[in-house]
């Protein structure tokens, strides 16, 4: 199976360490195996935690596998608009620029 196109820091942890990349995989493996969500579920969920955690290349990351996995823009938009409540509106806004960078027509 080919190795998925990983961000530039991802990738260059799985180039210069191999086996700590490898275990890491075999862990994301793990935990997506312990319950009945579906794929999209988990894919939506993932997004959710990189909004909660303000990461930037995270978000990028996960908007980019679900976009290629046939998820809508509007779904991924949806998720930095419920981080509003829980989040605050400004880092549910940034998230939201996050996502538009990948969702919106230049």
């Amino acid at each position: 199976m080919a190795k998925p196109s990983l961000p530039a820091g991802a990738g260059q942890v799985a180039e210069q360490y191999p086996e700590v990349w490898q275990a890491f995989s075999a862990l994301g493996k793990a935990c997506a195996e312990t319950g009945p969500l579906d794929a999209r579920t988990r894919r939506l969920i993932k997004l959710a935690l990189a909004v909660g955690a303000g990461s930037e290349g995270a978000v990028h990351s996960h908007v980019r596998r679900a976009l290629a996995e046939g998820e809508s823009p509007e779904a991924l938009k949806q998720v930095a608009m419920l981080g509003i409540p829980t989040l605050g509106l400004p880092a549910s806004v940034a998230a939201l620029t996050w996502i538009e960078d990948f969702t919106e027509e230049s």
